[in-house]
């Protein structure tokens, strides 16, 4: 599911500003499918409920999929923001079913570290689907970006044969007793990580269409302007399974609070980008190695605490403040590059990012 997101949304992001859409029209795009998958999210919990584990999950890779084939219909705009609105309501289902099955089953003493695998699984693969272009293009081979767009459902072909046979059915997402238990919920009993989750995804996933539309404006070619988001998903999958390991061993307070620094840092050098444009790259790796950690840290505090009820709503509370940050980031981003340029985007990512720091230094020891 996320190498077949990967390789499509960067390449709709560079043609659409190569059509001459504005940042903040690419910013809009990019925002649909985070925006999507926060509406859908209080439903899932009923949803997995009534239909099942496995006949949910399926259902949700089969929208997914419809979707995705669908941005080959056409170069509309409005099309293909309705294709994006169709695949990612299946995508929600996959995300909030894989998170809850995960959190709910993994053995607690290594928790942080089986969602660390889990997440370096989703980093690797969002760090590849940018780098496709570049590296079809390196075998000599010439293919539009169109046809990599029209490939990439049969990812969701295979995905959807994976899941076929009956393991789904033998994992659970929730007791019994708490299945009534609600995002809302959720959401009320751990706001802070909450916000966490969200300012792990406006640096994770709100930022890297932003950075290849920004690279494209600058001059470079397609591959190279990807790169960028390639480069987020290296920094997201480099640093999951490290950061899963801290959690298993080191008090959250203090591994947050120092995401915090380190993101300051980054929109600091992204800011300085004009000078030195090897910085996009640097910047780039920090959000996806930082944002990522964020999240993965926010999942493996969610399987502690939701353990004796739903994990289910739990993770769906933490990927509804995700995918809060991943829809508010690109459109927010754009409008700041668009007005103050990379100066100013810099300077609004560091105060989210200083927002941690604040959240951390509530937290209980």
């Amino acid at each position: 599911m996320v190498l077949a997101f990967s390789i499509v949304n960067p390449l709709l992001a560079v043609a659409l500003q190569r059509q001459g859409y504005s940042a903040g029209a690419i910013g809009v795009f990019a925002m649909l499918p985070f925006l999507s998958i926060a509406l859908t999210l209080p439903w899932l919990p009923r949803v997995f409920a009534r239909l099942g584990v496995p006949r949910a999950y399926r259902l949700g890779l089969v929208l997914e999929m419809l979707g995705m084939a669908g941005f080959s219909l056409g170069d509309g705009y409005a099309l293909w923001c309705a294709c994006s609105v169709l695949s990612s309501v299946g995508a929600a289902a996959l995300w909030n079913g894989s998170e809850a099955m995960i959190a709910f089953n993994a053995p607690p003493g290594l928790r942080g570290r089986v969602t660390g695998l889990y997440q370096s699984a989703l980093g690797a693969a969002l760090a590849l689907g940018p780098f496709v272009p570049g590296l079809v293009a390196a075998l000599g081979t010439v293919v539009e970006p169109r046809v990599l767009v029209a490939a990439a459902p049969l990812l969701l072909v295979a995905a959807l044969a994976l899941v076929a046979g009956p393991a789904l059915g033998r994992l659970a997402v929730a007791h019994t007793e708490a299945r009534a238990y609600t995002l809302g919920d959720a959401l009320g009993a751990r706001p802070g990580l909450a916000w966490i989750a969200f300012t792990g995804g406006v640096f994770e996933a709100g930022l890297g269409s932003i950075g290849a539309a920004h690279g494209s404006q600058l001059g470079y070619s397609v591959a190279a302007a990807t790169s960028i988001a390639g480069a987020l998903g290296v920094g997201s999958f480099a640093l999951q399974y490290p950061a899963g390991w801290v959690a298993d061993h080191l008090p959250m307070r203090r591994v947050f609070a120092a995401a915090g620094v380190l993101l300051v840092v980054s929109a600091a050098a992204f800011a300085a980008s004009g000078e030195r444009p090897a910085l996009l790259w640097a910047s780039a790796f920090v959000w996806g190695a930082v944002g990522g950690a964020l999240y993965t840290l926010t999942m493996v505090q969610v399987a502690h605490e939701f353990a004796a009820s739903s994990a289910m709503a739990g993770t769906a509370a933490m990927i509804a403040g995700y995918t809060a940050g991943g829809a508010l980031g690109p459109v927010v981003a754009g409008l700041l590059l668009d007005g103050f340029g990379a100066t100013g985007l810099g300077g609004g990512l560091a105060l989210l990012a200083a927002s941690v720091l604040g959240v951390a230094g509530r937290m209980r020891g």
